[in-house]
């Protein structure tokens, strides 16, 4: 087996001297370069597997050396090495690639080697029992956390989990609904602080008042109805996370107070006269734009700075749009392990905007579920939104709002009809209501259709018309997909699939 290569990269000789010692003699190649020529002639003859490069050079940055190596070296795995006043800057780093950073002072050796070596292993599958596996994939599942396969929140996720380890405290930026507290979970999971508590407040449910007294406790006699002294959020979340959602609506007043803890360690309990102490890390939550709520003077800037140590931001459902089928599934799952959902409804699933995000999607699936009589969710079972929203595309002519609402209704039909007796199983008023909206929209589609001189030759069964339909808006759009998908409402891929099935041809 070839020897793994290190290569160290800082403009101190005692920090080279140090780490080529330590890692010689756990077996490792050790390189060093105290500047960016010296660095660049090392990359360009030897592999390496790690690079340890420090984030200030006398002729260069380490975000420089990071895209030097990483275009000379992709697999070659960076650790910035840093002090407390360049952390903002490391994590930077990390979003542009480096593996990790490393804090200066260096005060456990142990943990030095173990990062170096998880370092080493990173992405090589002969090293890992030969599939590659995301490092935060467990903690993520002992907490619910669905990560999915969405590029852009496996990036936040690997980031959040290699500060998790960190005594920063976390900024977490996104929409209602997004997921903040679960990712707050994650990272308390993830850090050397799970084994204590987390506590969640939200700061915008509480008046000021009540607010100071969850946060910092009071004392007996503070005010009235407080017959006894009782501890709050800081002092109880002790060795453990805090969580201050909705950050962007604390008073003026609390803002100061939560300035003071952060800069001190230490907080008064409302009517006290004695400090206390509290080691606690705290991730904020919001989903305002604080650096605008600092220009209208709402927000205190250097509250902003104490907090937003690291910022993540959680992506909105429409930029992941490729984990609703696996969310959806998962929330039908959570609520009913039966059931399943039919192609139609994962097609309404993913054609919706979600303003709610994934709180929404969890809702909708809570009400699928109940809708639910058998094993199969159908597009029936979703809220009437759906139905409206898989139309809303806007029609290029008179019939396109009754031809899509018509494929619409067919395609449920026919879902009802091929899964095993739902049909039987429906109420009589139920299978009165469907028969009776597919002939008001097939009696809408024809008179339009003839509004259009598009003849039609009479009664026909539900397969033949929707054919039909189908076949008039291609001749109609010159066999255009695109122009004939967006006319009837549908997706490109849909509108394919149902030319092969009616075996429709130009």
């Amino acid at each position: 087996m070839s020897q793994t290569q290190v290569l160290i990269i800082d403009d101190e000789a005692d920090v080279c001297g140090f780490f080529r010692r330590l890692l010689t003699k756990k077996g490792y190649g050790v390189t060093t370069a105290t500047n960016r020529q010296d660095a660049l002639a090392a990359l360009d003859g030897t592999r390496f597997s790690v690079a340890m490069v420090d984030l200030k050079l006398p002729d260069t940055d380490g975000l420089t050396l990071l895209k030097d190596i990483k275009s000379r070296q992709p697999a070659c795995e960076v650790i910035i090495m840093t002090g407390y006043s360049t952390v903002k800057t490391a994590v930077t780093a990390m979003q542009q690639g480096a593996y990790e950073y490393l804090e200066k002072p260096f005060d456990d050796i142990g943990e030095i080697e173990a990062l170096i070596a998880r370092a080493a292993s990173h992405g090589d599958p002969a090293r890992q029992g030969g599939h590659a596996r995301e490092e935060w994939e467990d903690v993520a599942a002992g907490v619910g956390f669905q990560v999915g396969s969405s590029p852009l929140m496996k990036r936040l996720v690997s980031l959040a989990y290699k500060v998790a380890g960190k005594n920063i405290n976390v900024l977490i930026q996104g929409k209602t609904g997004t997921g903040k507290e679960v990712l707050s979970r994650f990272i308390h999971a993830a850090s050397n602080r799970a084994e204590a508590a987390f506590i969640p407040v939200n700061c915008g449910a509480l008046p000021e008042n009540l607010l100071e007294s969850e946060l910092f406790g009071h004392e007996r006699g503070a005010f009235t109805g407080a017959n006894q002294t009782r501890r709050g959020i800081f002092e109880l979340a002790n060795h453990g996370t805090l969580l201050l959602d909705e950050i962007g609506d604390a008073s003026p007043m609390i803002q100061v107070k939560l300035l003071r803890v952060l800069e001190t360690g230490e907080f008064m309990r409302v009517g006290g006269e004695r400090p206390i102490k509290t080691d606690v890390r705290v991730i904020a939550a919001t989903n305002v734009d604080l650096e605008e709520a600092i220009r209208e003077k709402t927000f205190r800037e250097d509250l902003y700075y104490r907090l937003n140590v690291v910022r993540l931001e959680i992506p909105s459902l429409q930029q992941r749009q490729e984990d609703i089928p696996m969310l959806a599934e998962h929330f039908s799952r959570l609520f009913n392990p039966r059931v399943r959902l039919s192609p139609g409804a994962m097609r309404l699933l993913q054609n919706y905007l979600w303003p709610g995000n994934i709180r929404e999607l969890a809702n909708v699936m809570r009400r699928a579920v109940v809708m639910c009589h058998d094993d199969t969710i159908l597009p029936g079972h979703l809220n009437d939104r759906f139905q409206r929203d898989a139309t809303s595309v806007a029609p290029s002519s008179p019939d396109a709002c009754g031809a899509s609402d018509f494929l619409l209704a067919s395609e449920q039909f026919r879902e009802l009809s091929a899964s095993g007796g739902t049909l039987e199983k429906l109420a009589s008023g139920e299978l009165e209501r469907l028969l009776h909206a597919l002939q008001g929209i097939e009696s809408n589609l024809l008179a339009a259709m003839a509004s259009r001189g598009m003849a039609s030759a009479g009664r026909k069964g539900l397969k033949e018309t929707e054919a039909e339909t189908i076949r008039k808006a291609l001749e109609l759009h010159r066999w255009n997909i695109t122009e004939t998908a967006t006319a009837l409402g549908i997706g490109r891929n849909t509108l394919y699939r149902k030319i092969r099935q009616f075996g429709l041809s130009q």
